[in-house]
């Protein structure tokens, strides 16, 4: 099968790029009510590709943008559950794109557009991958259930909702997922690990409204000095988390992460030199890798209070705001990476000024067992439509739809993803490799046989 389902793909991959294109060609921008239209006129076009294919699909409305549900049966009655996302992220900044935002553009042998990589090119990858077996083979090798939501980039919560709800009838065995990346361009990887958020922020209130620093400085605290003070009394220098309890719950790597991991022959100095800093940084004892991966972090997202026009204005600030997100890893629960937070917090902020603290949300990580048969099924199939060994790597991003279907539907979660971190996912000139398009559509269909 797989040497004519390989042909099948090699022979229709222009055809299937410019459907991707049409795919593309939609606004679905979930975050701006403007493109509320565009964004369910994407959502039926894909029930009309799915109903071509054979599959009973339609909308599923609960609240929120619609979800695309498309299910069709096959040999076995083992349920592979794929997910994706067709909504995008707004354009801005429009006049750094090269070639129009909306308009798919092939430069050198990569699609360039909104949603290319993020995340219409790789759903685009299984739609065709269950095509391909479908018209050399007939049917499918087991149930294949699309799950396909429209407000993935904007945070909305239909999802969630609507898995809660059906969990009982969407009853995976498996759930793919490629909403990630590879390692690089000649790596192809499967993502076993994502990290947590706990998000929040606190602000620190003063006088009523800012004073003269002549007049006062002295004889009152400084909203901002105070939250410099707290936040140093946070982190460490050298990245070493403060708050007390902060990582008793951390797993530690197993000596094959850390062997993997070096394997990757991470470069500091060419990340140094990409983001154009002096040199890396980060919690002493680990490599970046480790750091970005596997390590929990206490960041500072923003920082402001007082006069932020030109030149000098001499006040004390009536307030100050500090915006944190700590990433998490297992087995951290994020209630208790909040309580923790905020009560050093509250113990180390000084009766000299009003504290106030506001929560923005929060995710549990994800680690999964590399040794599941189907996880090693996917990194078989990787390896087979790119010809390259597959690695395990992790992720220093949240996905939260991770956690929910973890939480809800408990069965193997597959992250193989087609793109790469280099393809502009959420910036200007958004693009996807027609190699990684062709060869991630291959591996697609290499996994519904094996899985």
């Amino acid at each position: 099968m797989a040497d004519r389902v390989e042909a099948y793909i090699d022979q229709n991959w222009v055809r299937f790029v410019e459907e991707l294109k049409e795919f593309m060609r939609f606004p679905s921008v979930s975050a701006q009510r403007a493109h509320d239209k565009d964004t369910r006129a994407c959502a039926e076009w894909v029930v009309a590709q799915l109903k071509g294919l054979g599959f009973d699909a339609g909308l599923v409305d609960v609240g929120g943008q619609p979800i695309v549900r498309a299910l069709r049966k096959g040999k076995s009655k083992k349920r592979v559950m794929i997910y994706g996302h067709y909504d995008v992220q707004p354009e801005d900044p429009v006049t750094e794109w090269q070639t129009p935002p909306f308009e798919p553009t092939v430069r050198d042998g990569t699609l360039y557009g909104r949603g290319s990589t993020d995340d219409k090119g790789q759903v685009w990858t299984h739609v065709k991958a269950v095509e391909a077996i479908l018209k050399t083979e007939g049917e499918l090798p087991c149930e294949v259930l699309f799950l396909l939501e429209g407000e993935e980039e904007s945070g909305g919560d239909a999802l969630p909702r609507y898995v809660a709800q059906a969990k009982a009838d969407i009853k995976p065995d498996a759930i793919v997922i490629s909403d990630s990346t590879m390692y690089d361009a000649n790596t192809p990887a499967i993502t076993y690990g994502l990290r947590g958020i706990v998000a929040l922020e606190f602000i620190l209130r003063g006088p009523a409204a800012d004073v003269h620093s002549g007049a006062f400085g002295g004889g009152i605290a400084n909203p901002a000095m105070v939250a410099a003070q707290i936040l140093a009394q946070c982190v460490s220098p050298d990245g070493k988390i403060l708050v007390p309890g902060f990582y008793d719950d951390v797993v530690p790597l197993q000596d094959w992460e850390r062997e993997s991991f070096r394997k990757l022959n991470f470069n500091d100095e060419a990340m140094a030199k990409e983001l154009n800093i002096p040199r890396v940084h980060g919690e002493a004892g680990y490599s970046t890798l480790e750091r970005l991966w596997a390590r929990p972090t206490f960041e500072v997202n923003g920082i402001f209070g007082g006069y932020q026009g030109q030149r000098s204005k001499t006040i004390i600030p009536a307030s100050a705001t500090v915006k944190i997100t700590c990433r998490l890893v297992g087995n951290q629960d994020p209630a208790r990476v909040r309580k923790v937070v905020v009560d050093h917090i509250r113990n180390v902020c000084p009766n000299t000024v009003r504290l106030e603290i506001n929560d923005f949300g929060a995710s549990p990580p994800v680690l999964f067992d590399v040794n599941d048969p189907t996880i090693r099924a996917a990194q078989d199939a990787m390896r087979k439509g790119f010809g390259h060994d597959t690695t395990f790597i992790r992720c220093g991003g949240s996905i939260p739809v991770v956690s929910t279907f973890a939480e809800y539907l408990g069965c193997p979660v597959i992250l193989m993803g087609f793109g790469l971190d280099s393809d502009g996912p959420h910036g200007p000139n958004e693009h996807f490799s027609l190699d990684s398009f062709v060869k991630g559509t291959k591996s697609a269909a290499h996994l519904l046989r094996m899985i």
